[in-house]
């Protein structure tokens, strides 16, 4: 399952797999479905109420039960019941292939670099090593995400995806020589 924000600030939430009773559990709980490059993305729109964000996460976490293979990228539905979000320590931009990190501290950029995240001469701007391949930039993107939240840091992740249209295809499933051996699970639509 993975969860994220389009620039125009829809939610978008794309099963992997198929798990019996989602489509009617996020349905009822206010994700609109919506047929996109042969799979159903689930939308909440911009201005969604709180109690609905609300509402349409815990049925997204009662799709914990079926996988454990969830990534929440979505600054969407994050909020704070008092009053708007601060401006993010850490800013997170995927693009073209690129994975980029902007640090408001030293602190931040210490914990960024951590992560593998090299700092650029300029200063606050780090980068993620290119040569990772997209399931490993994401993954390193959540392991950063979650140690700076962790200490506190405010954080917001751009994912270059400017309206629900622009959600990329699939990726292709790679086919693996052993018929027992399950092909790999993508854990993230594909960023441009």
């Amino acid at each position: 399952m993975f969860v994220g924000s389009t620039g125009d600030r829809h939610t978008f939430l794309i099963l992997n797999r198929h798990i019996n009773g989602a489509h009617r559990l996020l349905t009822e709980a206010g994700f609109t479905a919506r047929a996109h490059h042969g799979r159903t993305v689930y939308l909440l729109p911009p201005g969604t109420a709180d109690d609905a964000i609300e509402r349409a996460g815990a049925a997204a976490y009662r799709l914990l039960a079926h996988t454990m293979d969830c990534v929440d990228l979505a600054n969407t539905t994050r909020y704070s019941a008092a009053g708007p979000l601060p401006e993010p320590d850490v800013r997170f931009r995927f693009t073209d292939g690129e994975v980029t990190a902007t640090a408001g501290g030293i602190r931040a950029g210490i914990l960024l670099t951590l992560h593998g995240f090299t700092p650029a001469a300029a200063g606050t701007r780090c980068t993620l090593e290119p040569r990772l391949d997209e399931r490993d930039a994401v993954n390193t993107v959540v392991r950063a995400e979650a140690h700076l939240r962790s200490e506190d840091f405010d954080v917001s992740i751009d994912l270059g995806i400017a309206t629900p249209e622009a959600i990329p295809p699939a990726p292709r499933r790679t086919t693996t020589t052993d018929p027992s051996t399950p092909a790999p699970q993508h854990s993230r639509p594909r960023t441009r």
